[in-house]
């Protein structure tokens, strides 16, 4: 969509437009005659500042809160360029702009493409605006952290996040672990959250500056919610519990310089592209090893990413320009795949991985958001806690709808496929307090003296409007990644669908008696310990052993709803 957008001299015969693709903003030349034309910002009257400052604010709104300007840059993408003097006007007049809607600038880049007659030099400029919005709601991404065993993911979580450097024998993940074990081993066994925030002016917000979560939260403009998940072939199920239930935006798979492609990092990438979740590349603990095994590791990488089974870009992030250049164009192409290299001791590149971070756009726009906030309410439970003095504590992601303190809603399937009514006391997000909880968000809801014993993990808590529809059988489209020998009716597998994990019975495959690998049909699914609620068109993923397969769920058989059978 373009909405005019002059910005020129009051006597020049040019005007702009801006066009937005995934929340970046582009400043573009119109041109209304075929004479030279060149960009400027320079000198608008009272009045067209005022319609700027306003379009300004309505393009921050579509980004959820950032915006990126080029400056200089022609509506066809040729780059023309601005004097030295004309980009130090520009400038300004977007610092203004960003001043009267509450916004701070940043400049990203700034690049030399061209001379004038004089011999002067012409450059553009790329400018990151970021605000707070307007409801104190910051922007949140979601990160699923993955990796073989030992790859270094919870050390680079640890450095990020707490700002200090890794002394070589893994100081900085200790923070990060939940259990006794986790210490002990020094592996992660279970999904935990750790968060590094942005704030207006793109400066890193971690706990190096801040003592609590909340004042993390409160002086971030964006924030970064790293899914830890574990990396040892033992907790698998857990891993795909993290990559299915909680919705990351994006996947950052850690593979240490050292060993290169073993154990599960091939798994875990294909996890990764299974589910359709963009992913990017961190080659870790480039301290350990020459050049020439860093480079062989990269290389190996490139050699997967460009296989028929992944079709990815390969790009490799060596300067802070390859960043912001990454980040722009990770979000706009699933194909791209940036690899950053970097070490959590020494922090070679650390920073390159901040810029990317920072300048990282959502993959969704604020008219996106808005659709789902408008649907009933559903919270999906992923977590359940008892906390002293609290009660009965649920974390989990809002799916759909909006959820305030105070809501009465209705959770459930039980074993009986009943739902029972609830109220949500308090809310927080990234362990701060919260008061109304919007789709695509993640947080925990207090539940007071509700009986925990009656809960499980894969249940929803919803609108009791919804009369949501349950059932202990559905059909699902699926291609059948790998199998040893044949897949036919009777074989049992562990289902995957969103934050539901049961096991099912294969009841029937339509049209076929048994599959093979890479092979599709329909195939009917029974639970076997529960039902569940189920939506139309969900991912699905199953597995047990070596047998693994994807599919999305085409219908649902045996449904009810809360109020009887269909």
């Amino acid at each position: 969509m373009d909405v005019p957008f002059c910005m020129l001299s009051s006597n020049s015969p040019v005007a702009f437009a801006c066009s937005q693709t995934c929340g970046l903003l582009v400043l573009q030349v119109l041109p209304c005659s075929l004479t030279s034309l060149q960009l400027k910002l320079v000198n608008p009257t009272q009045c067209r500042f005022e319609h700027l400052a306003t379009q300004l604010k309505w393009r921050l709104q579509e980004g959820r809160g950032e915006a990126v300007y080029q400056i200089g840059v022609e509506d066809n993408g040729l780059l023309v360029g601005l004097s030295e003097g004309d980009m130090r006007a520009s400038l300004k007049t977007l610092r203004r702009m960003a001043e009267k809607v509450g916004a701070d600038i940043t400049l990203l880049r700034e690049r030399e493409v061209d001379y004038d007659l004089d011999g002067n030099c012409r450059k553009i400029a790329e400018v990151l605006v970021r605000k707070v919005p307007d409801d104190q709601q910051f922007l949140d991404l979601r990160v699923a952290v993955l990796g073989n065993v030992d790859s270094g993911k919870s050390t680079l979580l640890g450095v990020l996040t707490q700002g200090e450097l890794d002394n070589g024998r893994g100081r900085a993940r200790l923070n990060l672990f939940r259990h006794l074990h986790e210490i002990q081993t020094g592996r992660t066994s279970s999904i935990s959250f750790e968060i590094l925030g942005f704030n207006s002016k793109g400066e890193v917000v971690n706990y190096s500056d801040s003592r609590t979560a909340e004042e993390i939260c409160e002086s971030s403009s964006k924030m970064i919610t790293f899914i830890d998940l574990a990396g040892h072939h033992k907790y698998l199920k857990t891993t795909i519990f993290g990559l299915t239930s909680y919705c990351p935006d994006f996947a950052m798979l850690v593979v240490s310089a050292n060993t290169g492609i073993v154990g599960t990092t091939r798994e875990h990438l294909g996890l990764a592209m299974a589910l359709k979740v963009p992913i990017f590349i961190v080659v870790s603990k480039v301290d350990l090893c020459a050049r020439g095994t860093v480079e062989r590791t990269v290389r190996q990488l490139e050699h997967v990413l460009k296989l028929p089974g992944c079709n990815k870009v390969p790009m490799v992030v060596a300067c802070p320009d390859d960043a912001v250049t990454a980040a722009q164009q990770f979000a706009q192409s699933s194909s791209i795949t940036p690899i950053f290299t970097l070490s959590s001791v020494s922090g070679d590149n650390l920073d390159l991985v901040k810029v990317f971070f920072n300048i990282l756009p959502p993959l969704s726009n604020s008219k996106e958001q808005e659709e789902l906030m408008q649907q009933l309410t559903e919270f999906q439970v992923d977590e359940i806690y008892t906390v002293p003095d609290v009660g009965t504590v649920v974390g989990g992601t809002l799916y759909s709808g909006v959820c305030c303190e105070g809501e009465r809603l209705v959770v459930g399937p039980t074993d009986e496929g009943r739902f029972l009514k609830l109220k949500v006391g308090s809310i927080q997000r990234n362990r701060s307090a919260c008061r109304v909880l919007r789709a695509g968000q993640a947080a925990t809801l207090a539940l007071g003296n509700f009986d925990r014993s009656l809960l499980r993990k894969g249940m929803v808590m919803v609108s009791p409007k919804m009369n949501p529809t349950i059932c202990w059988q559905f059909e699902a489209a699926i291609v059948l990644l790998f199998h040893a020998k044949t897949f036919r009716r009777g074989f049992q597998v562990t289902v995957h669908v969103g934050n539901i994990r049961q096991t099912a019975t294969v009841d029937c495959l339509h049209g076929k008696e048994e599959l093979r690998t890479g092979e599709r049909a329909v195939v009917c699914f029974r639970f076997i310990k529960h039902p569940e609620y189920l939506r139309m068109g969900a991912k699905l993923l199953f597995r047990e052993g070596v047998t693994k397969g994807i599919g999305h769920v085409t219908s649902l058989l045996i449904a009810f709803t809360s109020k009887g059978k269909i």
